[in-house]
């Protein structure tokens, strides 16, 4: 796609495409068709396949083995054709091979992908490497079995989405010659015996049909070998399975347009980040946001390629102005994608400072301010504070916050309350509940990123239930200064307690439940005091390789070591291991190493002696704790 509509911009080629003289109407129509041209993205048969490739099923998403009788999963089949006459029901399909590529480390993949497959080739060359690994790798076996999975709507007039992801054929595999890099994308494929199929009474007819009409040639990638022990069948589904996955996550469209100077580069970048997503680093929330974005991209990319194509000739005004509309609701998503994928969304970890707000510091006249927020105050409720107290009563919690100057404190009454400002915290308060902790819940606003961010010096919350809603950041994230928790409940829905580095957190008899990371997560220099909470049912990442998880219910990141204090702590019942500590790639602890060279793997059970040894060299100081039923282990020492 071009990155512009050549010279002429949307301010200009609106205009030109209405004009007010006679005569004209000639030029009018050569600028709306240069216009057009100049937004039309790809063409040709390689664009075909890719176009068509890239609305498949995404790399890792979630695949049934077998689905219901096509009457069943599709109201109305019978209309289609499908319920016609009792044929013998298609067999179940065999396994495919399991992903080869999932088995492989962030390196490996990266050494993989730059050093193999596209060994130093340019962005503009990249559909060529990949035609020429994928030949090499066919030539190793003329003939094999497979599962042909594709569209839906190749078969079907009318279905449910989500009740067939996909149509899925067993087929005998021919591979040919291949002319050019294009037609190495296509296979040539027929139904194999015995006749097989994800959807029981599928007619046999129409699949030979379906596949006369296709001239028997479907996209390669659309094929997944079947199980075997041959190795040359594992090194053709482990290409297929490369080429997926670099169309799926790693290839942008806008690629062939940048000038980058070192592509292997940008694609080790983005291995990264996917491999961030899998493992937690980034917070599942915010993964999804990213993925949802990509897939919208792809989507909208596709919309215009179609929309160009069916336009006439000579398009109308209307056509120009509407592929104007999507050509920038694509640039606008690039653009966002861009900024993601730079920043990574760690600049601080997986957070970067949002608050903008500077610090008031203390009033002019020097004196504090209690503000009382409920939607009724009585004379019950101030009875225990001093005859000299100032008072602000608010029936909304974040106009309570938006008058505070650095002293002030916040009292809260049971209800049930919403705040936004909790994420731009930057003056020294307290913000308390009175009554049960319980009945004093305060949920995030669910069209903002975070719910409660702190850059004070000295921030104190008592006796309060936080609820996480919609917001994708960390519960709580310490960006500096130092935070007190004390008595509160946090009911996690993104990930949990966050302390970047230099931050300090304390955390006293409190509960944290729910996060889909770690439930405390210490970032490197950061320190935490953990006395009496409970953490439990975290870490309930919604990755598709969940397993490979590192993150227990407190996640320590090493190197320059946290300072972490935790007595009388219970860390129970979370998906991952009970602590976590995480030391980066080739910058072992020499004490971790140790370790490793004695043979205790990642998760795998420590000595005490050992565990002591790195505990000291990382500050660590755990005394008292109760660490039981974590699915994983207790603790473990591995590499992030």
């Amino acid at each position: 796609m071009a990155t512009g509509p050549g010279a002429a911009g949307p301010e200009d080629a609106v205009p030109d495409m209405a004009p007010d003289e006679p005569g004209e109407e000639a030029v009018a129509a050569s600028r709306v068709r240069t216009v057009v041209a100049s937004l039309r993205p790809g063409k040709g048969p390689m664009a075909r396949l890719l176009r068509r490739l890239r609305q498949r099923q995404p790399y890792g998403a979630e695949e049934a083995e077998a689905w219901p009788r096509v009457e069943e999963a599709v109201p109305g089949a019978q209309e289609v054709g499908m319920g016609r006459g009792r044929e013998a029901e298609a067999q179940p399909l065999p396994a495919v091979c399991a992903s080869p590529l999932r088995s492989l480390w962030r390196a490996e993949r990266a050494a993989l992908y730059c050093d193999q497959v596209l060994r130093g080739a340019k962005a503009e060359d990249a559909d060529e490497a990949m035609s020429k690994y994928l030949l090499e790798k066919l030539k190793l076996r003329d003939k094999w079995l497979g599962v042909w999975k594709t569209n839906p709507e190749l078969f079907f007039v009318k279905y449910e989405e989500a009740s067939i992801p996909f149509v899925g054929i067993l087929v005998e595999v021919t591979c040919k010659p291949h002319q050019n890099s294009s037609t190495c994308f296509e296979v040539t494929v027929s139904v194999a015996e015995p006749f097989s199929s994800n959807i029981a009474n599928i007619p046999r007819d129409l699949v030979d049909g379906i596949l006369e009409e296709l001239e028997h040639n479907v996209p390669l990638l659309e094929v997944y070998p079947i199980e075997g022990r041959d190795a040359d069948i594992w090194d053709i589904a482990l290409a297929l399975e490369v080429v997926r996955f670099f169309y799926d996550f790693l290839w942008r469209d806008w690629d062939y347009e940048e000038n980058c100077e070192d592509y292997s580069a940008l694609i080790e970048e983005r291995i990264n980040l996917w491999c961030d997503i899998q493992d937690g680093t980034i917070p599942a929330p915010i993964a999804q946001r990213f993925k949802k974005t990509l897939e919208k991209y792809k989507k909208k990319h596709v919309e215009l390629i179609e929309y160009q194509n069916n336009i006439k000739e000579d398009p109308s005004a209307a056509e120009a102005v509407e592929c104007w509309k999507k050509y920038y609701e694509i640039v606008m998503l690039c653009g966002l994608l861009k900024m993601w994928e730079d920043l990574r969304l760690r600049v601080h970890g997986p957070f970067f400072p949002r608050i903008l707000r500077r610090r008031k510091g203390k009033r002019d006249f020097g004196e504090t301010v209690t503000h009382i927020v409920a939607k009724v105050m009585t004379t019950e409720m101030v009875k225990d504070l001093s005859s000299g107290t100032l008072l602000q009563q608010h029936d909304d919690l974040d106009l309570a916050l938006d008058s505070c100057y650095s002293g002030d404190t916040v009292v809260i009454f049971p209800g049930e309350y919403q705040s936004a400002n909790l994420a731009l915290l930057t003056d020294d308060i307290i913000i308390k509940g009175v009554g049960k902790r319980e009945e004093i819940m305060i949920t995030s606003e669910p069209s903002h990123d975070s719910f409660v961010v702190s850059k004070a010096d000295k921030v104190k919350l008592m006796n309060l239930s936080l609820i996480q809603q919609g917001t994708v950041d960390g519960i709580v994230v310490v960006e500096s200064g130092h935070m007190t928790l004390e008595n509160c409940v946090l009911k996690c829905e993104g990930t949990g307690v966050c302390v970047l580095t230099g931050a300090t957190l304390t955390i006293t008899d409190s509960e944290i439940t729910g996060a889909q990371g770690a439930g405390v997560e210490l970032y490197p220099g950061s320190i935490a005091i953990l006395e009496r909470n409970e953490i439990h049912h975290c870490n309930n990442l919604r990755t598709s390789d969940s397993s490979k998880s590192s993150l227990g219910g407190v996640n320590i990141k090493a190197l320059p070591a946290p300072k972490l204090k935790m007595t009388n702590n219970h860390i129970y019942s979370n998906n991952g291991y009970g602590v976590s500590i995480l030391q980066p790639t080739e910058q072992f602890f020499i004490v971790a190493e140790e370790a490793l060279n004695e043979g205790a793997a990642s998760g795998d059970k420590i000595d005490d002696k050992m565990i002591c040894k790195i505990m000291q060299n990382l500050n660590l100081e755990m005394n008292n704790n109760k660490i039981e039923g974590n699915l994983k282990g207790d603790i473990r020492i591995g590499t992030s």
